[in-house]
């Protein structure tokens, strides 16, 4: 029977080894995997890809970025364009824990309920891609 079983984010950033000490210090990721353009972090059953965007050839490529603005899909502007929602259990432990290390989107984020049945709060990692941790409210 075939279906579909995982999903893994994949998140550009700018410069990997940044990106990846980030998530280990304010985060709490373990680092799997890392080269020069990729990396993979994991938290408990979470696990997030990093590559690098890195090119920063398109800066001289002005008059061509009007036609084909994306040419290596690892231009530097890509990087803080991304968002995935990671799910948790005990949000107000996840909350309390990124509010110490000043790791919400702002001081005054605050958590929410939604309409559609979860509690989540964002935060923004070290190149501006949204995180956004959520629990689903028991009925």
């Amino acid at each position: 029977q075939m279906r579909m079983t995982n999903t893994v984010p994949a998140l550009p950033v700018h410069d990997i080894e940044k990106a990846v000490n980030f998530y280990q210090c304010k985060l709490g990721f373990t680092c799997a995997y890392q080269d020069k353009g990729f990396a993979k972090i994991i938290r408990d059953r979470v696990e997030i890809h990093l590559w690098a965007a890195y090119d920063k050839s398109w800066k001289w490529r002005s008059i061509l970025l009007f036609l084909k603005p994306v040419f290596s899909g690892a231009e530097t502007f890509i990087a803080g364009t991304h968002s995935c929602r990671i799910e948790v259990e005990e949000i107000d432990n996840f909350y309390s824990e990124f509010k110490k290390k000043e790791m919400l989107y702002s001081p005054e984020t605050l958590m929410e309920e939604t309409s559609w049945g979860t509690r989540e709060f964002p935060v923004l990692d070290l190149d501006r891609n949204l995180l956004t941790f959520y629990e689903q409210i028991e009925n």
